[in-house]
């Protein structure tokens, strides 16, 4: 072992004493320690199209008239954006239960929507030509890729927030950086890799490079398969067969 002589009192270990602080910090990767928080921005644009979405979708799909759901959408996120228009914070917590009010609200439309369109099969009620109902099926599936994309984003480790401040460091979703962290020591989870996360989790109907670790994660994103793959084999099913 070196020893380090203290030739200038105090002062030199009160350097030492930062130097070590600071060196302790970087060994830590980013997802783990205090960062800067994420910005609003990509959920509040992935909640735009899931509201643009939700207005192309039939009126008979839609729970009350085709502007209820849409506009309360609208209203919540604009309150968000001008409450807090850049990087989300933690001095106001109550932000946080607007936001889990507003993907609840839009889940709930969402889950509406699925509900009437698989009756509508299962039934043999007149959904409409195979035209309009491959492009009601596919809104309702790129729904479901988007809302479980926001959950994820707002309920992994606690939120934006709690990962952005460092308060929980055992993950509700593995992702594979956290395992290489000398490759990736800068990197923490943004809106895009949760959004990939739904994306394949919608096309394979399985988790791919991001593993669930928390029990009630995995069930959301069970729910989430099954939903793509009902929404997936039923509409498929049923153009096929109005087109022959």
């Amino acid at each position: 072992m070196v020893e380090v002589k203290d030739q200038n009192g105090p002062v030199e270990k009160d350097r030492l004493s930062r130097l070590e602080h600071d060196v302790e910090r970087l060994a830590d990767p980013a997802w783990r320690r205090r960062t800067e928080g994420e910005h609003r921005w990509p959920s509040a644009l992935c909640v735009a199209v899931l509201i643009g979405l939700q207005l192309f979708l039939p009126e008979r799909l839609s729970p009350g008239s085709r502007w209820t759901l849409p506009g309360v959408e609208a209203v919540l996120i604009l309150l968000l954006l001008a409450m807090n228009p850049g990087r989300v914070r933690g001095d106001r917590p109550w932000l946080r239960h607007l936001s889990v009010a507003l993907i609840a609200v839009t889940s709930a439309g969402i889950g509406v929507a699925v509900t009437r369109l698989v009756l509508d099969i299962v039934y043999g009620r007149q959904p409409g030509g195979a035209a309009e109902l491959l492009g009601s099926g596919g809104a309702i599936w790129l729904s479901n890729i988007l809302v479980f994309a926001v959950w994820y984003w707002e309920v992994d480790r606690g939120g934006p927030v709690a990962r952005a401040m460092g308060e929980r460091d055992r993950p509700d979703l593995l992702f594979p950086q956290m395992g290489m962290p000398r490759m990736a020591h800068d990197w923490e989870p943004r809106f895009a890799d949760y959004l990939y996360l739904a994306f394949t989790n919608s096309t394979a109907f399985s988790p791919t490079d991001t593993l669930p670790l928390a029990r009630w994660m995995k069930g959301l994103m069970m729910l989430q398969a099954l939903l793509s793959l009902l929404v997936a084999a039923l509409v498929v099913a049923k153009a096929v067969n109005t087109l022959g």
